[in-house]
């Protein structure tokens, strides 16, 4: 007798539900773990060259001839690590940059000259000093300093025009050949928040000098170490070649110095 077949029914669902039960805990835990990873690992990023700054831009002014010798002076702060900068830009103008004159030195020097036109006598030339390092081939934020140079014109009130009162010459009356300003130029710094002007408001009849056109009190010294105001004096050449003070210039003991100086030079 032959035995009969049996048929056996295999039903897949349940033969692999614990595998596809275990799937989604799986995926959960490789997301966790992921994204534990990312934010528990550090990132290794590249590293970016950090701004060499420049501080402490002073200028000094002389005037030589038509032109104005700036010579400029900077100190450079370097980042932690090897020294960053190439090299730097110094620029030098004046009237917002209506002339200026631009050079680059290497990173290692830290003063520079340049020249730009002087101003006309009774004018001020409000000009600028700045300085930025170059790394890389990029220019880092630049420092500007203001500064300032003044002219003065004679004969610019009576008084500078009038001679000090002496015992005039039997029959002749002194007359004015030319008025002569001492010093011809000098450096003013800007009045940066009107702070000597203040100052000056607050102590009437107090001067400002400690040395007259070299230094001055704190609230009269502007960003370059100079002075904000400026003291000159004014002489005069009379018609028989006499050289007197004028009436502005008298009691004033750097005038008094400035005269005995200018009194003993040869007559141009």
């Amino acid at each position: 007798m032959t035995p009969k077949a049996r048929i056996v029914d295999i039903d897949p669902v349940k033969r692999s539900g614990g595998c596809r039960r275990l799937i989604v805990p799986l995926l959960f835990l490789v997301a966790v773990a992921l994204v534990a990873v990312r934010f528990l690992v550090p990132v290794k990023r590249p590293t970016l060259p950090r701004a060499v700054e420049v501080t402490d831009v002073r200028s000094a002014i002389e005037q030589e001839g038509d032109s104005l010798r700036v010579v400029v002076n900077w100190r450079l702060v370097l980042p932690r690590g090897p020294e960053l900068a190439e090299s730097t830009r110094v620029e030098v103008g004046i009237s917002d940059g209506a002339a200026s004159q631009v050079a680059t030195v290497p990173a290692n020097e830290h003063t520079d000259t340049l020249r730009v036109p002087a101003p006309s006598p009774g004018q001020t030339a409000a000009g600028y000093s700045c300085v930025a390092a170059m790394t890389r081939g990029r220019l880092a934020p630049e420092n500007c300093t203001p500064w300032q140079y003044v002219r003065p014109a004679a004969g610019q009130s009576p008084a500078d025009s009038a001679p000090v009162p002496g015992k005039p010459r039997a029959g002749a009356t002194p007359k004015v050949s030319r008025i002569v300003i001492q010093p011809e130029g000098i450096q003013v710094d800007p009045d940066v928040g009107a702070r000597c002007a203040a100052w000056q408001r607050q102590h009437p009849g107090r001067s400002v000098w400690i040395t007259v056109n070299r230094q001055a009190i704190r609230e009269c010294t502007g960003p370059n170490g100079k002075p904000t105001v400026a003291q000159f004096c004014a002489f005069a050449v009379l018609a028989d070649g006499r050289r007197v003070m004028t009436v502005s210039s008298q009691n004033v003991d750097y005038c008094d110095e400035l005269f005995r100086r200018w009194t003993l030079e040869r007559t141009a």
